[in-house]
């Protein structure tokens, strides 16, 4: 097969990701499935789905992209990494009836039940648009404003923010980028009430985000929470349709982050967490009065990790949330602990008594669980891969990544009874990894080599590709996009090696925390350590050409590689990386390395910008100038470092190009890092 073609389809597919179903709400009788998938798997426009009685049935399409957004939601699908248009995200009433979404800051509304979507009368470009549980009204953000209508566009509520940077309803910067909580607001069982997030960020330091490219334009100012600064001040009100208003009270000098948030039919939960993450607590609201009780708490030396979906609670009002002790991370539900070695990753919802979740299950998969008193626990994933899924009564929606490829299947009672269609586009090159398991420490590892390479005749370079940062698994049994790209670079000739070395999810706790105070230096012994072991398991590795590449940590990876280790690395591609770990964020970089002002060594040993005089090999720094997660000065920071050091280097700006690199850019930068690393390692 030809695949030459390869760069310029991983940049229209944006990472083969369009054309798959996904976004899954599913009524609580099991017969409707809602779900957004595009028309293509080159086609970034987005479109409404219905499943139902085994047939798929178009809701919504929107005539064309949707071109201008409002500010606050190109921020948030930034934060989401969401790579699509037209019909992006949408939200239902509880019995998946009513379905609201937004083109272009436009509100629209369909019903499940059949008829054409319709326009709701929106005061300004609306924002995270949400039904009512009942269907009756539906809230939208605009213009920093909360605002509730019934369905004929009658306004109901109405929070205004009182100062200009003031918002009601939307996540602050920290929460969407760092604690996974991308709302800011919840609706009450009964839809006469809402749990309502105020975010202040005037004590955040304002920055400001230029484009060289367009002098003429001026600067966006916004507040980032870099580490050891201000966060932005966020409260919680309990606010009834009628007006009424109330503050939610906790001890906000102790626990300064609103981890999670919401309101069942037990009442309003909301887990908070001190400043250094070492305590989390779980407390109970009571609407009426603003008072919390604790209903339980968590508290780890090193941190307290956020496991998305938690804390939950049955229809029974049993506690669902995360344990740890010794090597594992599970679930609790109840009395109920899931056995030793099965790390939990997510809750993704409850039914009943019901619980579903994913779980790591040895070192490349993720499978789907379900766990009911009655009948126990049982795995729903049967195929290798990784696996995630949504849940209503009987059924269960199965997303599926494969060897194979992307596929939805759903199930009725365990059993399958109908497919969603992947239009995912073909990605041209079959990804052919063996799966390793590396030197002492057992690191899960995939090696790529070329598909015309006999064993024995030549000597590869060596490509090492990794994350193995927090948050990410990249050696999965499964045809992800990272797996495409890596076939593809060995097709031009090189062995690529992946190794998820300690700070990776999935291997429980003790694994994660082995980061804690240095994010460098046990990251990248895992990394030469695996380089070596598959190089012993595979002769033709060819140890003295090794290059290695990543994006944001696994870009600071791979410059820490060249400089510190630069008798075992030859080349490196660091892309969008944090060089300087005081300009990360306050939630994410203090969880790994402390305070800056109290613990100032672990940034100094977790920054590579210190270690710019030790170069000695091709360096290539990329990064994207209109990045507001990982802002571009920490690149030109470095460069500068490396010119007065009197080191040589090249610097690849991508004007306009965002922390997720997309549109063409990212085909064309493919091209130019192999000829980058051919020229580097020769060959």
């Amino acid at each position: 097969m030809d695949i030459s073609a390869f760069p310029r389809r991983f940049a229209l597919s944006r990472r083969f990701s369009l054309g798959a179903p996904a976004r899954f709400a599913v009524s609580p009788n099991g017969r409707r499935v809602v779900f957004t998938r595009t028309r293509g798997g080159l086609d970034p426009l987005g479109e409404l789905w219905l499943y139902a009685d085994g047939r798929e049935r178009l809701l919504a399409s929107p005539e064309m992209a949707d071109g201008p957004i409002p500010e606050a939601e190109r921020i948030r699908r930034e934060r989401a990494r969401e790579r699509t248009e037209g019909i992006v995200s949408y939200a239902t009433d509880r019995d998946v009836r009513l379905v609201v979404h937004t083109v272009g800051g436009a509100l629209h509304a369909v019903r499940t039940s059949g008829g054409p979507s319709f326009p709701l009368p929106a005061v300004g470009p609306a924002v995270d648009a949400r039904p009512s549980p009942d269907g009756r009204h539906v809230a939208y953000v605009s213009e920093g404003a909360l605002r509730v209508m019934a369905l004929d566009g009658t306004e109901r509520l109405c929070l205004a923010p009182e100062a200009p940077e003031v918002t009601y309803g939307l996540a602050e910067h920290a929460a969407a980028e760092s604690m996974g909580r991308r709302r800011g607001y919840w609706w009450a069982p009964d839809g006469s009430a809402l749990l309502v997030a105020r975010v202040d960020p005037t004590p955040m330091p304002l920055w400001h985000l230029g484009d060289p490219a367009d002098p003429a334009k001026p600067p966006r100012a916004f507040r980032y929470p870099a580490a050891g600064t201000a966060n932005a001040e966020v409260t919680l009100h309990a606010v009834s349709l009628d007006g009424g208003r109330t503050e939610v009270l906790w001890e906000r000098a102790e626990f300064e982050y609103l981890a999670t948030a919401h309101w069942d039919a037990h009442g309003p939960v909301i887990s908070v967490q001190s400043r250094d993450q070492r305590l989390s607590r779980v407390q109970a609201v009571d609407p009426a009065t603003g008072a919390t009780r604790p209903l339980w708490q968590r508290q780890d030396p090193a941190w307290v990790e956020l496991v998305p979906g938690t804390p939950a609670r049955t229809a029974s009002g049993t506690p669902v949330a995360p344990w740890e002790k010794d090597g594992t991370r599970g679930l609790e539900v109840g009395d109920y602990r899931t056995p030793d070695g099965l790390q939990l990753a997510e809750v993704l919802g409850t039914d009943r008594d019901r619980v579903l979740f994913t779980a790591w299950d040895g070192p490349f998969e993720r499978h789907v669980y379900s766990y009911e008193p009655e009948t126990g626990l049982t795995r729903l994933s049967r195929q290798p891969g990784v696996h995630t899924a949504a849940m209503g009564g009987p059924t269960v929606v199965l997303d599926s990544q494969t060897p194979n490829g992307h596929t939805v299947t759903v199930l009725r009672d365990g059993e399958p009874v109908g497919t969603l269609r992947s239009l995912v586009a073909d990605p041209l090159v079959v990804p052919r990894p063996e799966f390793l398991t590396l030197g002492g420490r057992e690191l899960p590892g995939t090696l790529f080599l070329p598909s015309w390479h006999e064993p024995g005749t030549r000597k590869l370079p060596v490509l090492l590709f990794p994350y193995s940062g927090p948050g990410l698994r990249l050696a999965v049994r499964a045809r992800t996009w990272a797996a495409c790209v890596a076939q593809w670079f060995a097709e031009q000739g090189f062995a690529v090696l992946t190794v998820d070395g300690r700070g990776t999810p999935g291997r429980g706790p003790v694994w994660e925390k082995a980061v804690h105070g240095d994010q460098l230096t046990p990251v990248l012994e895992d990394q030469i350590d695996g380089l070596r072991a598959a190089a012993a398991h595979c002769p033709d590795l060819d140890l003295g050409r090794v290059g290695i590449r990543g994006w944001s940590f696994g870009g600071t990876l791979a410059a820490a590689a060249v400089l510190r280790h630069p008798e075992v690395f030859h080349a490196a591609v660091s892309g969008a990386a944090p060089s300087d770990q005081r300009l990360y964020d306050t939630h994410w970089k203090e969880r790994f390395l402390g305070h800056p002002d109290e613990q100032p060594e672990n940034y100094a040993r977790s920054s590579t910008i210190h270690d710019a005089p030790l170069l000695r090999r091709p360096l290539l720094l990329v990064h994207g100038m209109a990045d507001d997660n990982v802002a571009a000065a920490h690149t030109l920071r470095m460069s500068a470092a490396l010119l007065a050091a009197g080191r040589p280097h090249s610097v690849l700006p991508l004007s306009g190009a965002t922390h997720m690199a997309g549109g063409g850019t990212a085909g064309q930068l493919l091209l130019f890092e192999l000829n980058f690393l051919r020229n580097a390692l020769g060959g």
